[in-house]
């Protein structure tokens, strides 16, 4: 289907678009996207659940054939490349996202994404003991998924009030691993059942804050596989404009503006819908691109566009 057609814009042949995106910096896209987000974070601050916001780190991994991207080698006869990407927990937005090589390790990456001013959420790849010291000491927060063979060494329970409903199995501090590779921090330890009855073992710094709110913290990890899987499913790496750096992370970008605009008009249309209009954003995304959103969802971003249009233009006028 050609959108741009339908939208009202001049034809563009394949090879005139692909040439172009080779030749574009990609670095014009990436310093745009983070522009966009900002703006949005700005707009959307919302009352926290916890002392503070969650920020949700972990990565995620597109392939093709090695002869399609030579320049980014992964494994045998793959080509990949990987976004790293810190989500925030609130709002569903990428607060930064930084583009590797697909054999990129994640741990260090985590160093480049922490942020202080939040709760960093991640998987055990970013587990390290050395690292949780340093988050320690530097007064990084965070909440992180041990390894299952990670030693607990001198292990003191913490008392606590266990409802009866709680999933925690156990609460305690101690030190990580052992004699030959051991953290030189004590270090809180929260054990809980996951919703498929699933032992998972979690580390954090924070101690004002319950074991069940420590295991819902990282239960919101659920989050960034969504956003993930959005991204793949309309980024459609088969279809790549180019295979150059420039025009592959371009797109990537693009991608992820496209994103952050829709989950603001999204977020910024809502407001008591009748049942049968009531959509998720996965459903939304899809049927504004299809251009099939129900009318009372058309009306209300309308709406929601004037409004802007005209606070944009009070700007420019009392500026002026």
């Amino acid at each position: 289907m050609d959108h741009a057609a339908r939208s009202g814009l001049p034809k563009v042949h394949y090879s005139c678009f692909s040439t172009k995106a080779a030749e574009v910096p990609f670095a014009i896209f990436k310093e745009l996207f983070h522009r966009v987000i900002h703006k949005y974070s700005r707009e959307t601050r919302r009352k926290l659940t916890f002392p503070k916001e969650l920020l949700l780190i972990d990565s995620t991994t597109m392939t093709v054939g090695k002869t399609r991207l030579p320049w980014a080698p992964y494994h045998g006869e793959r080509a990949g490349i990987k976004l790293h990407v810190a989500l925030q927990a609130q709002n569903g937005q990428p607060l930064q996202v930084v583009e590797t090589l697909g054999s990129k390790h994640d741990g260090p990456m985590s160093e480049a994404l922490a942020q202080p001013d939040y709760i960093l959420v991640m998987d055990r790849a970013y587990g390290k003991l050395e690292r949780l010291d340093d988050f320690k000491i530097q007064g990084q927060s965070f909440v992180i998924r041990l390894r299952d063979n990670v030693h607990l060494e001198k292990p003191h329970a913490l008392s606590r009030l266990k409802p009866s409903d709680s999933t925690i199995l156990r609460d305690m501090t101690c030190q990580l691993g052992t004699s030959q590779c051991r953290s030189k921090q004590r270090h809180r330890v929260v054990i809980f059942r996951d919703f498929e009855g699933r032992e998972i073992r979690v580390v954090t710094d924070l101690m004002q804050v319950t074991a069940e709110q420590i295991a819902q913290m990282y239960k919101a990890r659920w989050q960034i596989e969504v956003f993930f899987r959005w991204i793949k499913q309309h980024l459609n790496i088969p279809t790549l404009f180019g295979t150059t750096e420039n025009a592959v992370y371009g797109q990537l970008f693009c991608a992820l503006i496209v994103y952050v605009l829709l989950k603001w008009l999204f977020d910024a249309a809502q407001t008591t819908w009748p049942k049968h209009a009531i959509l998720s954003f996965a459903r939304f995304s899809r049927l504004f691109l299809l251009q099939k959103l129900p009318v009372e969802w058309l009306i209300q971003i309308q709406h929601v566009l004037l409004k802007r249009v005209s606070a944009s233009i009070n700007q420019i006028i009392y500026s002026g």
